[in-house]
């Protein structure tokens, strides 16, 4: 199938745009004026006429949750609830609509407690009793990284009369001993979802993607690196998308896999696992580790104490011994690794841990941090001198933004979220969204960049200014950035010759319109390989 783009506005790199581009076979032909590219097309092409409409690459996000994103279209929707009484009024809704049968779990996502307008106080198993007290009820933060659970819930999981301690979480105790319903950190909280939640078979689990790839798609993504491979059944997860990413040629997948036992990684390994195998549809990506948790909930690992709350500085995740050898034996598979820390101790300790690995400057394997949050600037001159991949989410600053100061003090915060210094110093920086923790939309992502602004246009000129971004930088990074860190920097992030046809369509030229417009943007096509996966 070949097709024309025309009268169009086709962004080609930093001010330069062209008016036309033709496509043949999923892959670009050839860029242009309207004249040169009509006149070049075949006769049966067919002709698109984006009457004006600004064309850029898809978007790559390089750090997502995608299948959590399509279990969360089926959970209760925490993410607008500014109240805990508004957090029981959503549980209770979802049930009584959904007509859950008692006994059957309620899983929810997206409270945050800093929105609440009655106190900041997490919510416990009281408040979601209030919910119910016949089905186990677990709602978890939007970070990801805490869950509450009413008692029926911590019966059922076995941890109501003994919590257990946990290496890496934990379960907060009320005065007499007992969980008080907050659950912190994957190991604490797995505990609580093995005994609970029905595992999912793969018809469910096809359902369950489909649905978040059509989402993605209807966002201008047209790539994602995906961390939803984890633990042991990491085949399983593999076999679904495999299956349906090659069904439907929608969306390109770059999976980040979670594995952090050192057995468990030899073995992905010798089961024939490495950076880069697969397809253009589904290759495998890095070893995906954990270091710390999030900042909101004070689990990021920190070098000193949190400002607002003295004695404590964070979870550490992965000890630096499990780490070395971990990113060791990734170097020696020659794996890439992507590490989640968001404190500067969790980012020093991944820097340390390269640092034992990389030579001379150079890092082959791409091996980069994810989050990247609380930095200094040594810090950041680390990730420069060891060319250590920064995979960072803008749109955390909507809400980051108004709680920094509090949590670490203003001198760290003036130097975190830093993406212009990273840029400045030649990191290789690219965007990803942590999808579900935030909406996976690019446009609020790139606004949060640009206008170092959240999503309601404040402060005015922006939070720590000197960190905004261009947009013809905060588009690269979305796009060509993010394919150079899946090696795909020479075939996609471009719209050139001998690049795949994956391009997005907007309806406002972002490049020329004030950058208090950028939020009011909207994607009105997505082609994937030359094929409209999405349209408006």
């Amino acid at each position: 199938m070949n097709t024309v783009i025309y009268n169009a506005n086709v962004y080609l790199e930093r001010e330069r745009f062209a008016q036309a581009l033709l496509i043949e076979d999923g892959t670009i032909k050839m860029v242009g004026t309207n004249e040169e590219v009509l006149s070049a097309a075949p006769q049966d092409a067919k002709k698109m006429d984006a009457q004006g409409k600004t064309v850029i690459p898809g978007f790559v996000d390089t750090h997502q949750h995608l299948y959590h994103v399509g279990q969360n279209l089926l959970r209760v929707d925490l993410f607008g609830c500014r109240s805990q009484q508004d957090v029981v009024d959503a549980g209770r809704k979802f049930i009584e609509e959904h007509k859950v049968p008692a006994g059957e779990p309620v899983e929810g996502w997206g409270w945050n407690q800093d929105y609440f307008t009655d106190g900041p106080a997490m919510p416990t198993r009281q408040l979601l009793d209030q919910v119910s007290t016949v089905h186990p009820v677990l709602f978890t933060r939007a970070c990801g990284h805490v869950m509450v659970c009413n008692t029926l819930a911590l019966e059922k999981a076995g941890v109501w009369e003994d919590p257990p301690v946990v290496e890496g979480g934990q379960f907060d105790l009320e005065a007499d001993g007992h969980p008080n319903g907050i659950v912190r950190e994957s190991s604490a909280k797995e505990i609580v979802n093995q005994a609970i939640l029905p595992e999912e078979n793969e018809e469910k689990m096809e359902e369950i993607l489909a649905a978040a790839m059509e989402y993605a798609a209807s966002h201008g993504l047209t790539s994602v690196q995906t961390n939803d491979v984890a633990g042991e059944n990491y085949e399983t997860m593999l076999r679904v998308y495999d299956k349906l990413l090659h069904e439907k040629k929608s969306l390109r997948v770059y999976m980040q896999c979670c594995l952090m036992e050192k057995e468990l990684f030899q073995r992905f390994l010798n089961d024939g696992h490495r950076t880069g195998t697969g397809d253009e549809w589904l290759k495998i990506g890095p070893l995906k580790l954990f270091t710390d948790g999030s900042l909101g909930a004070r689990t990021a690992l920190m070098r000193q104490d949190y400002v607002d709350e003295p004695g404590t500085r964070g979870i550490s995740t992965l000890s630096q011994e499990d780490m070395d050898g971990l990113v060791a034996l990734a170097e020696e598979n020659k794996m890439q690794v992507a590490v989640h820390a968001i404190g500067d101790k969790a980012i020093e300790m991944c820097l340390d841990s390269y640092a034992k690995v990389l030579k001379d400057g150079k890092n082959p394997n791409r091996h980069g941090i994810v989050h990247c949050q609380i930095t200094d600037r040594p810090l950041l001159q680390r990730f420069a001198d060891l060319d250590v991949h920064a995979l960072v989410q803008p749109i955390f600053l909507r809400y980051d933004m108004h709680i920094c100061a509090d949590r670490v003090g203003q001198e760290l915060t003036n130097t975190s979220y830093a993406f212009h210094t990273m840029n400045e110093l030649g990191v290789h920086v690219s965007y990803g969204t942590d999808s579900p923790v935030e909406d996976l939309d690019p446009i609020a992502n790139l606004h949060c960049a640009v206008c170092r602004q959240d999503l309601k246009h404040q402060p005015v000129g922006g939070w720590i200014p000197a960190e905004k971004v261009d947009i013809y930088q905060a588009v690269d990074d979305y796009t060509i950035s993010g394919a150079y860190n899946a090696f795909e920097e020479q075939t996609k992030g471009r719209l050139a010759p001998g690049y795949v046809a994956d391009l997005v369509m907007l309806d406002q030229d972002i490049f020329h319109i004030p950058e208090e417009q950028i939020l009011d943007t909207h994607v009105t096509l997505t082609m994937v390989g030359g094929k409209v996966v999405y349209q408006k």
